[in-house]
């Protein structure tokens, strides 16, 4: 293990793009130097040789996302999401490692517009929010007074060159002139705000699950519009679509996570300390490559 007072983790997902700005934030912004974050490629099975022993903590955030699921890549779901988790999980534990961190995803509740609150039960409905919460639920029986587990269920992240929704709504916001009016709240976090999170996680030694969110829940026109202004642009932002688009949320999934409404309470995203350090228009210009 290592020396008193430094935490060594291992991250999981050597050019994952949370693994790797985690990496980064630590390095730039944990004044204290007191955690030393390397990463590793699970895709081969080079992982399963590699001594866990040396590090205190295992940050597993690699997985299968942001494709488009088939009948033909259920199983793949199910084999990196779920069964490669437990085995990292197994090994980390066997290694004497103390803490084990498992990025999880808001897609376990199945809930697709609405509130998600403290009680509310998981019940995914894709095979990607399935296989999360049975890895969720495996490696949680592998926790014990030495061997923590801390599962984390994020909303959308979004942060400089990431993937998914956000780099979608950004091209469209500098491509186009005009935007739907919605009224909408969805929950999303930056990822520097998501990488502070889980270094209070490793500090605490903390165990449990998890839902970090930005402090502001965020609009999706208001989001779209200040996208177009960090770029000199002006997008008319109109309510000419809205009973259209107010038909349709409802029956397709894409339009919904643009313009549904989809947030945690804010009740059960509070920690005993501060992690939203970068406010939602600052977030949006280090997204588009501006600010700090």
């Amino acid at each position: 293990m290592s020396a008193i007072g430094l935490k060594k983790v291992l991250v999981t997902g050597l050019n994952s793009y949370i693994g790797t700005s985690f990496k980064k934030w630590v390095e730039k912004h944990h004044e204290s130097k007191a955690i030393l974050v390397e990463t590793i490629d699970i895709k081969s099975e080079g992982w399963k040789e590699k001594d866990f022993s040396v590090y205190d903590v295992v940050y597993h955030v690699a997985g299968i996302a942001h494709i488009k699921e088939t009948t033909r890549n259920t199983s793949l779901y199910f084999k990196v999401n779920r069964d490669l988790t437990i085995e990292l999980a197994q090994k980390a534990k066997n290694s004497g490692v103390k803490q084990f961190i498992f990025l999880s995803s808001m897609s376990v509740y199945g809930v697709e517009h609405g509130m998600i609150f403290r009680d509310t039960v998981p019940n995914p409905q894709s095979s990607y929010g399935i296989s999360k919460l049975q890895a969720e639920e495996q490696i949680m029986k592998l926790k014990d007074d030495k061997f923590k587990v801390a599962t984390v269920r994020p909303p959308m992240v979004y942060g400089e060159n990431c993937k998914g929704n956000y780099p979608r709504l950004a091209s469209f916001a500098l491509k186009f002139p005009v935007f739907p009016d919605v009224n909408n709240k969805r929950s999303m976090i930056y990822i520097d705000n998501l990488s502070k999170f889980v270094s209070l996680l490793i500090n605490d030694e903390a165990e449990g699950v998890y839902t970090p969110q930005n402090k502001e829940y965020v609009n999706t026109s208001e989001l779209v519009r200040n996208i177009s202004d960090i770029h000199g642009k002006r997008v008319k932002i109109i309510k000419s679509f809205n009973i259209i688009i107010n038909f349709l949320v409802n029956k397709s999934s894409t339009l919904n996570k643009m313009f549904g409404d989809l947030i945690y309470d804010s009740n059960i995203s509070s920690y005993k300390s501060e992690y939203c350090v970068v406010d939602f228009k600052e977030s949006v210009k280090r997204s588009e490559g501006y600010g700090e």
